[in-house]
């Protein structure tokens, strides 16, 4: 059968940036992303909430925001964390798996919630990270 497909458009990447938005305090000066998916989510985000965009953040940096497009096993979560202890972590979705919570999410997930796929992404991609076999 396959793993559940689920398709997020547009619009509710930008809701979601609202949400994330609206749980951040008035003292965030600049946004960075974890590659993949966080690049082009925090160039939105900067464009959107006119925040100043670092293509890389600085450690010690309270007042800066990361973000990704999901905390799935939160590995990736935990490294960036581990080395940007003050900043503040936001994704879009939270999977209930993750072995670490992000400060702010828009969309908390359950293990069986399905394989995500955001509009920057291939239809077709698959259900795993290998982007070279897409």
């Amino acid at each position: 059968m396959g793993v559940k497909k689920v398709y997020i458009s547009w619009d509710e990447v930008y809701k979601m940036l609202d949400e994330i938005a609206n749980g951040i305090n008035d003292n965030i000066t600049s946004v960075s992303g974890i590659p993949r998916g966080g690049s082009l989510l925090a160039i939105l985000y900067s464009h959107r909430y006119n925040i100043k965009y670092r293509s890389a953040p600085i450690v010690g940096d309270p007042n800066q925001l990361i973000i990704d497009d999901i905390a799935d096993s939160g590995e990736t979560l935990k490294l960036w964390q581990n080395d940007f202890k003050d900043s503040i972590f936001a994704t879009l979705h939270y999977k209930s798996i993750s072995i670490v919570e992000p400060d702010i999410f828009a969309k908390k997930i359950e293990e069986d919630y399905g394989w995500i796929v955001y509009p920057w992404e291939r239809k077709d991609s698959k259900t795993i990270q290998n982007y070279l076999d897409n």
